[in-house]
């Protein structure tokens, strides 16, 4: 039992600290645990003990302390608390309308970004400390798949072995240093998990001559990468590609369309994740005819529908993801036709929207208000908003509501594990 200079923790704040009744906040509190008069921690029945010897340290986790329940509570919310304060959401509503969070799973995520630097002259590898840039050099992650944290100690090594021989990071675009120089490395890592195996990106490495060239290939050979690209200040280039790298999108029910990866291309951090938004989207958007495909990428939620029969039209504005779309569709004889086109620029207009029974959109962050206004002049029926940013959709959702539509379904997905970041799903519907 609390005494009066104690107070329970009531939820997780946004940023992960635990906050009581009375607004005091206690970083690595769960709740139920008690805040202290001496600012200590009573631990309760949620907190659960870390999986990771990183955590605190790390900038890629906030939540390790918190049991399942409390998770799904915190994704739940964050939308709901993000739809209230725009109006989106009545209270009374919420229980009726906002559908159970889903969380993804340890060792699910199929992507990953690092960075790699020296530290007291040798070389860490791992994620950025939480509020720094110190690099937290790895020995674990329980977040990633493990073909990805399987690559993490070879990496380090390879990269070791690259210092060792004189190899430097880039300096600046296009300018190479000495080569007496200081080593130097600075180097962004991208991987993610293809359907040929791990695709393995480096920013900001110097690769030159015969023998530095031999050795990065005699590594992309010994792990079996899918591919290996180099980014020297010119943008990626493939050092190392097998075969054609893609990745299997709509495969909610089976099968899946194989879409070709360009380097760097957008993909939802889960299978899973990605799996429970898109089933969503197909359910909210049967039978409603043709349905545009706003931010489409490569696909990834137009495949799924387009392989349950619905017309899609994909826009997108990048390039490289457009083109590996329009190409997988046409080789997989899907009814999907896919425009290239920049929707901040030159968002669809109204009367374009009214030829479709339904429209789908996922943007970035920021959201989309410019496309958001022509959608509200239109008279689309239905709309399925998917977001990574429970603020910006809450701010754009309130452009739709006072448009004439209703927020009819709406769900919490927590793809980044044990982190503060959440996406979601949701239903708009003409009142």
């Amino acid at each position: 039992m609390s005494t009066p200079d104690e107070e329970p923790i009531v939820r997780i704040a946004a940023r992960g600290d635990g906050i009581t009744a009375s607004g005091r906040f206690a970083a690595g509190a769960a709740p139920g645990d008690v805040l202290l008069a001496d600012g200590g921690l009573r631990r309760g029945s949620h907190y659960v003990a870390p999986v990771c010897r990183h955590f605190t340290n790390c900038g890629g986790c906030q939540l390790q302390h918190c049991d399942e329940a409390s998770l799904a509570d915190f994704v739940r919310e964050r939308v709901v608390n993000a739809a209230l304060a725009q109006g989106v959401l009545r209270a009374e509503d919420a229980a009726r309308i906002v559908a159970p969070s889903h969380l993804s799973p340890p060792a699910s995520r199929r992507r990953a970004s690092l960075h790699a630097g020296l530290a007291q002259g040798r070389v860490v590898l791992g994620y950025r400390e939480g509020g720094g840039h110190t690099i937290v050099d790895l020995a674990e992650c329980p977040v990633p798949a493990a073909e990805l944290v399987a690559l993490i100690g070879p990496l380090r090594q390879a990269l070791a072995r690259h210092v060792a021989a004189g190899g430097t990071a880039t300096k600046g675009m296009g300018k190479k240093p000495p080569r007496k120089a200081p080593a130097r490395l600075a180097v962004d890592v991208e991987m993610t998990l293809t359907d040929q195996g791990v695709d393995l990106g480096l920013k900001g490495l110097a690769v030159e001559g015969l023998a530095a060239t031999e050795a990065w290939l005699a590594f992309a050979r010994e792990h079996k990468l899918a591919r290996l690209t180099l980014d020297q200040g010119y943008g990626p280039e493939a050092l190392w590609q097998p075969a054609p790298v893609t990745v299997t999108l709509g495969g909610i029910s089976g099968g899946g369309v194989a879409v070709p990866l360009p380097p760097g291309a957008f993909l939802q951090a889960t299978a899973d994740g990605e799996a429970t938004l898109a089933a969503a989207a197909c359910v909210w958007l049967r039978d409603v005819g043709a349905v545009a495909d706003l931010f489409a990428g490569l696909g990834t939620f137009g495949f799924a529908l387009a392989r349950g029969g619905t017309k899609v039209l994909a826009v997108e504005a990048d390039r490289a993801a457009h083109l590996a779309c329009d190409t997988a569709a046409r080789r997989a004889g899907l009814p999907m036709q896919a425009l290239h086109r920049d929707l901040f620029r030159n968002p669809l207009l109204a009367e374009e929207l009214n030829r479709f029974g339904g429209v789908l959109l996922d943007p970035p962050r920021a959201g989309a208000r410019e496309q958001v206004v022509r959608l509200a002049a239109s008279q689309v029926p239905r709309i399925v908003y998917i977001s990574c940013n429970p603020a910006s959709w809450a701010r754009d959702a309130a452009v739709l509501v006072a448009a004439g539509w209703r927020l009819a379904e709406l769900r919490g997905v927590g793809q980044f594990r044990w982190s503060t970041h959440v996406e979601l799903a949701s239903l708009f519907v003409r009142i």
